[in-house]
């Protein structure tokens, strides 16, 4: 109830087999715990930790501002929350290959079933902004065997990013995505495709899973489930689309507020009191409480 029943093994364990069934997996981002008991109730099949929604959260623009202590720290409290597999974004490992190291080792121990990291230079930006630049393979191919090494969980999934596509092309960047597979990367998340053919053609030459972002007003069309799945991807991400619902709702809110003077009129726009005790199984704590506190205190002194 506190922590969920599965252990953080046992989550990867669970990915690693889904990700080998053949279906696409539905990945939502969860801007807090909250939200991610909600992904789990409402049936989808994972949880991503996105780094940019985590920098947003605490007033920062996504250029990499976020240490590992803050990023961890986040994803431990969301993986407790949910009997789902949650992946984080860690951007570019938090410093040099050990960084990248360490870094996985203290998510494997918090509980999460995998992060991945990209090839961008710190200070980074984000994946479908321009002019981004990008470290030389070399670089992020050691970062990679960092990471992959040390794992002590082999279902603990390294999922290697490539922001190559808008400066180097799509070849070079499915180029650089095979060399780090070779380096010891689980997966391939190729940031910012431009069409439905790039990323048919990724899938035709990478072997392993690929991740595809879907996220909102970017350089990728937003393709649907069917679609996807129709050109053999393993695993979509939302990455900010439930802190994009959730502050355009605060925003409006506010501005009624201010105009009406009162909260009165977008009662019906809120998320009753109860529907949020449900998804915290505020009863289930009360139930709890009450099965310890099962003596009488004037004879208990």
């Amino acid at each position: 109830m506190l922590f969920a029943e599965k252990s953080g093994a046992q989550k990867r364990a669970d990915f690693r087999k889904a990700l080998d069934s053949g279906k696409l997996l539905r990945f939502p981002g969860a801007f807090s715990p909250l939200v991610s008991m909600l992904i789990e109730q409402k049936g989808f099949d994972g949880v991503y930790i996105s780094g940019a929604v985590l920098s947003n959260d605490l007033g920062l623009p996504d250029i990499g501002l976020t240490n590992m202590s803050e990023v961890s720290s986040r994803g431990r409290a969301i993986a407790r929350t949910t009997e789902l597999p949650a992946i984080i974004d860690i951007d570019t490992g938090f410093g040099e290959p050990m960084s990248a190291s360490r870094t996985v080792m203290e998510l494997e121990d918090l509980g999460l079933a995998g992060c991945h990291l990209e090839d961008q230079v710190n200070p980074k930006r984000c994946g479908h902004l321009d002019n981004k630049s990008i470290v030389p393979r070399e670089e992020m191919i050691r970062k990679v065997k960092a990471a992959s090494s040390a794992k002590r969980d082999e279902n603990f999934v390294i999922i290697a990013r490539t922001d190559s596509r808008a400066s180097e092309g799509l070849d070079a960047s499915i180029d650089r995505a095979k060399a780090y597979v070779d380096a010891g990367a689980d997966m391939i998340f190729p940031e910012a495709l431009q069409n439905e053919s790039e990323f048919e053609k990724f899938r035709k030459e990478i072997k392993v899973p690929l991740l595809a972002n879907m996220t909102e007003f970017g350089k990728s069309k937003l393709l649907n489930k069917e679609q996807l799945e129709r050109l053999g991807y393993n695993l979509v991400i939302y990455p900010v689309t439930t802190l994009r619902l959730a502050m355009k709702a605060v925003e409006d809110g506010l501005d009624h507020i201010l105009k009406e003077g009162s909260q009165e009129g977008i009662l019906e726009d809120m998320q009753h009191r109860k529907r949020l005790y449900e998804i915290l199984r505020y009863e289930e704590y009360n139930q709890f409480d009450q099965g310890l506190f099962n003596f009488d205190l004037k004879n208990n002194l």
